[in-house]
């Protein structure tokens, strides 16, 4: 039943805004065209981490379908600061403190790490 209403929800946002539905998903497949590496750093158990372990349960599943040969690399360790980690060609890496942040923010963030994989290119 859930799965048919999303679905159909699916359908109506395509319909109604396709191009919108297309760039806001567009950059999910891109990971492997713009990044070497990815790194998603938390704690498994702090409060500041939250956020950020749900991101990882609802996105990693969907972020590996896309870009399957692509490092997604999870790293847990207790205390320690959750943090976004992007490395781009010749060994240039950035990164992003995530805590205080929802997991929208924590996508977003994600999505400005993959493009400017793209300005790095450039």
């Amino acid at each position: 039943m859930f799965l048919l209403q999303l679905l159909n929800l699916l359908r109506f946002l395509y319909i109604q805004r396709p191009e919108r539905v297309r760039v806001e998903m567009a950059w999910r497949g891109n990971l492997s065209r713009n990044l070497k590496e990815l790194r998603v750093l938390f704690c498994q158990t702090s409060p500041a981490s939250a956020q950020t372990r749900e991101f990882v349960q609802k996105n990693y599943k969907d972020l590996k379908t896309l870009n399957p040969r692509f490092p997604i690399l999870i790293r847990e360790c207790s205390g320690v600061e959750p943090q976004l980690w992007a490395r781009y060609d010749m060994g240039m890496e950035k990164s992003v403190y995530l805590e205080g942040l929802t997991e929208p923010q924590i996508t977003k963030m994600l999505e400005e790490l993959v493009k400017g994989g793209v300005a790095a290119k450039a």
